[in-house]
């Protein structure tokens, strides 16, 4: 009995990006090694690459000893980022092994050390008992004290015997799971007329198997969140054991060895629908960070329907895995045995992110939000161009080319803004035109971004971290994105007189009734300027945006300086 709870303690140990990504173990090497047997550093930004070699001390402990590894890790920390970059392979080095920095779901991650801190200036009577209270309640809501608790309730509910036999991990609610060499019956699908969508009856009793020990009554116990997009729950409730291990059986019709990401999304045409699914999707990562290669790309995406998938943003996919998109056309008809799978947190999760977060008052500032901004950048290389001394600040006007919500005296508004010789003012339509790496390249680069109530707005998230998001009008909708931006940690403001706003009539949903989406409106057009000035001014006194002029302050003196000396030797000769 001693000897097989030793066995199943090793193998959890090992449980990867869908547990596990390989059964080898990572050694210790010395200065000799050669780079190419090293264990690959993943794409990151330089504050998120010092965190993951903290986390994962044997692959720091192979890179500081190999000067090829220094090399590319001096790379990746030198990029073109908004964060200092360092300058020497010596003092890459240096931080690396000296750094105690952590994301901040770990057990022994201290605030000092944690990526981001939320900050509440807001008064905190009413809501908790005290001020460390409300900052530890909405980092617990929206932050990586969200990831913490989620790794905090992984339960084994199939339970292996051996190290090749199957197993299955999930969350609270079954929110999130991974498993491994878990066998999913697709014949069925094959006769499916329906195209599937939000479907909870993809799978049968005993289409999902794995040979292991199944906990059932700790399975049903956590079957309360029968929903769609809210758990993993319809589909596991199916789970049964398989009689034999898979690899002793001739049932698999195709094995996946690829670690594979099962996805159930949310609406992929609606900008901030879809970034729900890729924001979870980051997390995810998180909650299953167990294994070095967890931040590489090569693992499959599959997409829970049968619907091609399709959306104006695709591209973020590539942040994630290298590989074609898969859907449940790739697979149906067919016996596939998964090797790693794990099914991430969800869209639409009661008290999830970003959906349905709860967020208590006064706080704002995840650094789970910011990690995932400068993650996507990152890795799908947008270019960012720091704010310039004496420049014009950045405008970006969002038009919509939709039936409703439609300015009408657009053309007057930014007229007027033009006449202010300290504003740059491009106007831009997402809804055509342009890639979607386009479209954060523009956001990127932007300090006030300026556009009704719509889901255009989601481009916040890819601020810079001075920015303003002005919602021109919030169409009765008040927090949708006023929250997004206190999880971004952007300042945000909206219109503030509603005797100076001008519906076009009263607004008609399609299902009767006056609604305020469901109309065009015109703005007064000193009020408007007033509310851009107010951005404007919250632009300038950001610290970060002060910091950052000063920078490039000095660097154009330093430039200055150099050509200077250069003209004058020149004339020496």
């Amino acid at each position: 009995m001693h000897y097989k709870l030793a066995v199943i303690l090793i193998y959890l140990s090992q449980l990867t990006i869908t547990c596990i990504y390989a059964a080898e173990t990572t050694k210790s090497i010395t200065a000799t090694k050669p780079y190419a047997q090293l264990t690959p550093l993943p794409n990151l930004p330089a504050d998120h690459l010092i965190r993951y070699l903290n986390t994962f001390p044997q692959v720091r402990e192979e890179c500081v000893q190999n000067e090829e590894c220094q090399r590319v890790l001096f790379a990746n920390t030198s990029t073109n980022n908004e964060q200092t970059t360092l300058s020497t392979n010596k003092l890459t080095a240096n931080v690396v092994t000296t750094s105690t920095a952590c994301w901040g779901h770990e057990l022994d991650c201290t605030p000092e050390t944690r990526f981001q801190t939320p900050t509440c200036p807001g008064e905190h009577n009413g809501w908790v008992q005290s001020k460390a209270a409300q900052v530890q309640t909405f980092y617990n809501q929206a932050d990586f004290g969200y990831i913490q608790q989620q790794v905090s309730e992984l339960t084994l509910l199939c339970e292996p015997s051996y190290i090749t036999d199957s197993s299955l991990e999930c969350s609270k609610y079954l929110r999130f799971c991974r498993g491994r060499n878990l066998l999913i019956d697709f014949r069925d699908l094959a006769q499916r007329k329906e195209l599937i969508r939000y479907h909870m009856d993809v799978l049968k009793p005993g289409q999902i198997l794995g040979h292991c020990g199944l906990n059932r009554t700790r399975l049903e116990a956590e079957l309360d969140h029968m929903g769609a997009l809210q758990s993993w729950a319809p589909e596991l409730r199916n789970f049964d054991e398989l009689q034999i291990p898979l690899a002793d059986s001739d049932t698999c019709d195709l094995f996946v060895d690829t670690p594979t990401y099962i996805m159930k999304i949310d609406a992929t045409y609606n900008m901030y629908h879809h970034f729900c699914d890729f924001f979870n999707l980051y997390a995810s990562l998180f909650v299953n960070q167990s294994h070095p290669l967890i931040f590489h790309t090569d693992s499959r995406i599959l997409i829970w329907e049968t619907y091609p998938y399709d959306s104006p943003f695709s591209e973020t996919f590539k942040a994630f895995s290298d590989k074609r998109v898969w859907t449940l056309n790739d697979v149906k008809g067919k016996r596939v045995c998964f090797r790693n799978v794990v099914l991430p947190l969800l869209p639409r999760m009661i008290f999830g992110l970003f959906y349905n977060t709860p967020l208590i008052h006064g706080c704002q500032g995840s650094g789970l939000f910011r990690a995932f901004s400068e993650f996507i950048l990152h890795r799908l290389e947008i270019p960012f161009r720091p704010p310039i001394p004496q420049a014009k600040l950045r405008i970006t006007f969002l038009s919509r080319r939709t039936k409703y919500r439609q300015v009408l005296n657009e053309n007057e508004l930014l007229e007027a803004l033009g006449t202010n010789s300290s504003y740059h003012v491009q106007r831009i339509s997402f809804e055509r035109g342009l890639s979607f790496s386009e479209q954060l390249a523009i956001t990127r680069n932007t300090d006030i971004l300026i556009g009704m109530h719509g889901a255009g707005l989601t481009h916040l998230l890819f601020l810079p971290n001075w920015a303003t998001i002005f919602e021109l009008y919030n169409c009765e909708d008040p927090n949708c994105y006023k929250d997004l931006a206190r999880l971004r940690g952007i300042n945000y403001i909206t219109w503030e007189r509603d005797g100076l706003l001008y519906p076009q009539d009263e607004g008609h949903h399609p299902q009767g009734g006056a609604h305020a989406k469901f109309t065009n409106y015109r703005f007064d057009i000193k009020e408007f300027v007033r509310l851009v000035d107010k951005a404007a001014e919250n632009v300038y006194l950001n610290s970060e945006f002060q910091k950052l002029h000063t920078q490039q302050s000095e660097k154009l003196t330093l430039n200055q300086s150099d050509h200077d000396r250069q003209v004058e030797a020149k004339s020496e000769l």
